[in-house]
C-alpha cells in the first residue's frame, strides 16, 4: 500500500504559550491521517504538520484550530 504524504505549515494568528501549543500539536497528532506535526519556540506561530491526504483533508486543520478557540491559515509548502 503505497502512503501519499503531503506537509503543510498552520499558522496560528494568536499569540499561544508552549503549553498551548503543545495541546494543539497533541490534537493534531491524535487525527486520522497526521502523521506527524511540530512546532518550535523560535517560530510559536507556525505549526508543520506532515498528512495523508487521501485520509484528511487540509481545511480540517483550520477546524480544529477553530474548536481550540484559535484563528488559522494554511500555508503550502
Amino acid at each position: 500500500m503505497d502512503n501519499k504524504m503531503v506537509d503543510i505549515m498552520l499558522h496560528i494568528d494568536e499569540e499561544i504559550d508552549s503549553q498551548e501549543r503543545e495541546i494543539l500539536r497533541d490534537t493534531l497528532l491524535h487525527t486520522d491521517g497526521v502523521m506527524a506535526a511540530d512546532t518550535h519556540d523560535t517560530r510559536p506561530h507556525l505549526l508543520i504538520i506532515e498528512y495523508n491526504p487521501d485520509v484528511i483533508g487540509s481545511s480540517e486543520f483550520i477546524h480544529i484550530a477553530q474548536r481550540s478557540g484559535l484563528h488559522a491559515q494554511l500555508i503550502g509548502m
